[in-house]
């Protein structure tokens, strides 16, 4: 991984689900059976139908609280809420990635699907609390979510990021395909490798990625 592939970075993009934390942690988990009840009572559907919506609705849409609004016109901030009111007590303090980032030349931000009120949450439980200039959620792209080409140029452009000097860490494959079209250098951090032509690095350990590149 040369490090020249980085040398013009100056604003560094998180996700944060199973980017900033490892899938070890599995608090999508606590999320999605959150998702699949706030279905199940909005909807007034049974449990099997809800965790079908809930998938359909994330592969259809970007998310499931895309497919509920576009479908269904829910209000998107009780759900947010909701979903996202979950235990954070096995997620633990990570002192070299915090360091790491923090190392970084330029503006570091993190930009997640899930609210940004859950992203301080977690960052705060990692102990990386103050490493980012910015944290922005998908209500800060109009409840737009990734990977819509729209929900990155809007949360983009609100920071005033330049994309041809910026990198994108993401778990979600998908979710690299606009950034990459953008002109960002893209990182899939993830257990195992895809090779996609929108991918240009792949790492399963965000933190000794960040490392080689210091």
């Amino acid at each position: 991984m040369p490090k020249q592939h980085f040398t013009h970075v100056d604003t560094w993009v998180f996700d944060l689900d199973n980017t900033l934390y490892p899938p070890e942690a599995r608090l999508f988990d606590q999320i999605e059976v959150k998702m699949t009840e706030y279905v199940m009572a909005t909807l007034r559907v049974d449990r099997a139908e809800a965790d079908h919506l809930r998938n359909k609705y994330w592969h259809e849409h970007g998310t499931t609280l895309a497919g509920l609004m576009n479908e269904h016109g829910i209000d998107p901030d009780p759900y947010l809420i909701e979903v996202h009111e979950i235990s954070l007590d096995h997620l633990e303090p990570d002192a070299e990635l915090n360091t790491r980032i923090r190392a970084l030349p330029g503006r570091k931000i993190v930009y997640t699907n899930g609210c940004a009120p859950y992203a301080e949450r977690v960052i705060a439980q990692r102990g990386l609390a103050g490493a980012f200039d910015a944290v922005y959620g998908v209500e800060h792209a109009g409840f737009l979510p990734k990977p819509q080409q729209q929900a990155f140029d809007a949360v983009f452009t609100r920071d005033g990021i330049a994309p041809q000097r910026a990198a994108m860490f993401e778990d979600e494959a998908r979710n690299l395909k606009a950034p990459h079209a953008m002109g960002m250098r893209t990182v899939h951090v993830a257990p195992e490798a895809q090779a996609l032509d929108h991918v240009h690095h792949h790492t399963d350990d965000l933190t000794d990625f960040l490392g080689r590149l210091l």
